[in-house]
C-alpha cells in the first residue's frame, strides 16, 4: 500500500508542471500587454516599455518561466500590479471566506445528499424515489447564480430570516458565521446535491443486489443497518470519488456565488483580478486552487487503498 502511495504521490509531480506550465502561460494567452495596462493610456513607448524591462517581459519565455517556478519553490507568488502587495498575502487574506463557504457546503452536501441516494435506491421505482430524482435533475439544471438570486429574494428580502450578502468571521461567533453561509452554501450546493445523490443511489442500486445483502435479509438485519452498515460500506468507493471530484463544482462555483452574496472571498479577489488584468494575482489564484484539485485527488486514490481490498500494491 506505502508504494502504491508513493507511486501515486510522484506521478502528481509531471501533472503540477504542466499545470504551473499553463498558468504561467495565461501571461501571453490573455489579450492585452501587462506593460500597457499598468503605464495606463497615457504612458509613452519608452515608459512601457521601461516596465516591460522592470518586469522581466523582455526576457525569453523559458528563462521568464524558470525564474517564475523557482520563486514558487520559495513560496514567492509575485506582486499585485495594482495593489503593490504580495499575492500570498492577499490569498491568504481571503482564504477563510472561501474555506468556510466550501466546508458548510460540502458538510451540507454528505449530509442531505448521502441519505437521499440511500432512500431512492432503498424506494427504488417507488413515488419517493421519482420525487428525489426529480429534484436531483432540477438541482442540476439550474446555474449556481439563478439559485442564489431565489435564496435571496425569498429568504432574505422577502422573509428576513437571513442576511442577504456579507460575511462574519467565526472569531465573531458560530451563529453569525454560519448565519452568513447558509444561503451561499445551500445555493452552491443544490448542483453537488444533486451529483453525489444520483451516484449514490447508482452505487447503492448495484450493491443491494449481491447475495451478501439477500442474507442479511434472511437472517432477520433490521433494513437500516442493511443499507447504512453492509450496502453503503460497500457502495462508498464511487460515492467518495464523485465528492472528491465535486470539488472542482465548489472551486469553480465559489467564484460566482461568493459574488452574488458579496463575500470577500478567493472568488471575489479572482473576479477583481481578471477585471484589472492583474495577471500576478489571476497566476497565484489559479495556481492554488490547481494545487487543491490535484492534491483532492491525491488523497482519493489514498482513501482508495483504505475502503476497497483490492488495492495493495
Amino acid at each position: 500500500m506505502l508504494s502504491y502511495i508513493l507511486r501515486r504521490i510522484v506521478a502528481t509531480l509531471p501533472v503540477m508542471a504542466i499545470v504551473a506550465l499553463f498558468v504561467f502561460s495565461l501571461l501571453y494567452i490573455a489579450p492585452g500587454d501587462p506593460a500597457v495596462v499598468i503605464a495606463g493610456d497615457q504612458a509613452s513607448p519608452e515608459d512601457v516599455e521601461r516596465i516591460r524591462q522592470s518586469l522581466g517581459l523582455d526576457r525569453p519565455f523559458l528563462v521568464q518561466f524558470g525564474s517564475w517556478v523557482w520563486r514558487i519553490l520559495h513560496g514567492d507568488l509575485g506582486t499585485s500590479i495594482f495593489t503593490n502587495l504580495p499575492v500570498s498575502a492577499m490569498i491568504g487574506q481571503r482564504l477563510g471566506p472561501t474555506l468556510s463557504l466550501m466546508i458548510v457546503t460540502l458538510l451540507l452536501t454528505v449530509v442531505v445528499a448521502v441519505p437521499l441516494g440511500v432512500v431512492a435506491a432503498w424506494k427504488a421505482g417507488s413515488l419517493i424515489d421519482r420525487v428525489i430524482m426529480g429534484f436531483a435533475v432540477f438541482g442540476f439544471s439550474l446555474p449556481v447564480f439563478v439559485v442564489g438570486y431565489m435564496l435571496a429574494y425569498i429568504f432574505a428580502l422577502e422573509l428576513e430570516w437571513l442576511p442577504v450578502q456579507g460575511y462574519t468571521p467565526l472569531s465573531s461567533g458560530f451563529w453569525p458565521w454560519l448565519e452568513n453561509l447558509i444561503l451561499p452554501a445551500v445555493a452552491l450546493g443544490c448542483v453537488y446535491i444533486a451529483l453525489v445523490a444520483r451516484i449514490t443511489r447508482a452505487a447503492m442500486l448495484e450493491v443491494l443486489q449481491q447475495d451478501y445483502i439477500r442474507t442479511a435479509k434472511a437472517k432477520g438485519l433490521g433494513q437500516g443497518g442493511i443499507l447504512f452498515i453492509h450496502a453503503l460500506k460497500n457502495a462508498a468507493v464511487p460515492i467518495v470519488t464523485v465528492i472528491g471530484i465535486g470539488i472542482a463544482l465548489l472551486i469553480g462555483g465559489a467564484v460566482v456565488t461568493e459574488s452574488v452574496f458579496a463575500i470577500p472571498g478567493l472568488g471575489r479577489l479572482t473576479i477583481d483580478a481578471i477585471l484589472r488584468r492583474d495577471y500576478p494575482v489571476i497566476q497565484g489564484i489559479v495556481l492554488l486552487f490547481s494545487f487543491v484539485y490535484v492534491l483532492v485527488n491525491l488523497m482519493i486514490d489514498v482513501v482508495y487503498t483504505l475502503v476497497d481490498p483490492r488495492i495493495r500494491y
